[in-house]
């Protein structure tokens, strides 16, 4: 990438709705989709003996490449450099960590990493929560008893469709997310059938009435499917197409008027 193009990047403004799912697979992880204005991205984590490593399966795992070094480090540095938020001004930041391995022993010990860096990270403390910098939302195998029962915790919990219906409190379950697949036949070539469309739009206000956002993993990346996540004002969106997406958000998103 010329360094012009770059620096260009690095200061345009945020865009929304832009997640950058298994983002570790970059070229430069979490600085890539900082430099293209994602507000979201997805780090899949395994309990090993040198901590907490991301990679996508165990055959990827590699010394060094820790929550922390790749993450958490560089979020809480560039926090601090834009007066406490990873956007100068732009809208919260969000890591989804995708735990693979055990969810107690796995959730003990992110718990114990991430309060290391209270200082940046969104907490919740005796039911009362405090945003800060960045809002860490646990996704996989979640210990969501432990989540729910903490008195101090500084991660939220990845919701399912049921909790469409559900009174978890939005500060405890901030998103909605569900394979495409599980909820729509449609593909994206021809339009969006009807009832699909209708399915997706009250998929979305159900969440949204109670305070949460919502995300589809494993959906078509074609600009047919993005056109109506954006038109039923889905919160995230998923890729591992950063430029593409950045691009048609940028010309074809609106206001947004979801958490």
């Amino acid at each position: 990438m010329p360094a012009s193009l770059a620096l260009a990047l690095a200061l345009a403004a945020p865009v929304p709705r832009a997640h950058a799912h298994n983002d570790y697979e970059h070229p430069r992880p979490l600085h890539d989709a900082l430099a293209h204005g994602f507000r979201s991205v997805e780090a899949d984590v395994w309990l090993t003996r040198e901590g907490l490593l991301v990679a996508h399966t165990p055959f990827g795992l590699k010394a060094g490449r820790t929550l922390q070094a790749l993450y958490l480090d560089p979020l809480r540095a560039r926090a601090r450099a834009n007066g406490g938020s990873v956007h100068r001004n732009g809208p919260p930041f969000y890591l989804l960590v995708d735990v693979k391995t055990d969810a107690a022993s796995t959730g003990a010990a992110l718990a114990k990493v991430l309060a290391d860096y209270a200082d940046v990270l969104t907490t919740t403390r005796d039911g009362k929560t405090e945003r800060k910098a960045v809002t860490v939302v646990v996704s996989g195998n979640a210990d969501r008893a432990a989540l729910t029962k903490a008195a101090v915790r500084h991660a939220a919990i990845d919701g399912r469709p049921a909790d469409l219906d559900g009174d978890a409190p939005a500060e405890l379950v901030p998103w909605v997310s569900a394979s495409w697949g599980s909820q729509f036949r449609w593909d994206g070539a021809g339009p969006m059938p009807t009832a699909e469309r209708d399915r997706l739009r009250e998929f979305v206000r159900k969440a949204h009435a109670k305070g949460r956002m919502v995300r589809f993993w494993a959906a078509p990346e074609t600009p047919a499917v993005w056109r109506e996540l954006v038109a039923a004002n889905a919160d995230l969106i998923n890729t591992d197409r950063l430029a593409d997406l950045r691009a048609f958000l940028r010309t074809e998103d609106r206001p947004r008027t979801s958490p």
